[in-house]
């Protein structure tokens, strides 16, 4: 079993990127980790729609045949004791799991809907990279807890 987060861009903002980056690697001493970054869309003049269904192929393309888990503000919301029993259970079954995060306008409802899971990192609209940043640390934060490690308080 391995990990794939899938995201549309990579960091523009450089602490922003540095960020990710932290935590990808942390994450990545507990879980097989891999980072698929997808070509953004550009925009100007451009249906929103169009846009997100562009970026979504490209998502798409990148996690296949693995379980894949739109990261949405409108799917479940779960602790970060719970996020650890999911991933843990992701393992067990032996099945790539593939976190798939939307550009700039969010994820297109066809990979929304193709997804076995919608996961909530929030309850509000994340930037896409903060979305990125969010989840890394959940990542890390899970791997922590299923080895029984302090960093969870």
């Amino acid at each position: 079993m391995k990990l794939i987060v899938a995201a549309v861009g990579k960091p523009r903002n450089a602490a922003l990127a540095a960020a990710i980056e932290h935590y990808e690697q942390r994450a990545s001493r507990y879980w097989p980790l891999e980072v698929r970054e997808v070509r953004e869309e550009p925009s100007r003049g451009a249906q929103v729609n169009v846009v997100r269904a562009k970026e979504a192929e490209r998502l798409a393309a990148r996690v296949e045949g693995a379980t894949v888990v739109a990261c949405d503000e409108s799917g479940l919301s779960m602790t970060s004791a719970r996020f650890a029993t999911f991933l843990q259970d992701a393992r067990e079954r032996a099945r790539d799991l593939a976190f798939v995060i939307g550009g700039a306008h969010g994820l297109a409802d066809s990979l929304r809907d193709r997804a076995q899971t919608r996961l909530a990192l929030a309850p509000w609209t994340l930037p896409h990279e903060l979305a990125r940043l969010v989840l890394a640390e959940q990542l890390y934060r899970a791997g922590t807890i299923v080895r029984g490690e302090p960093y969870h308080k």
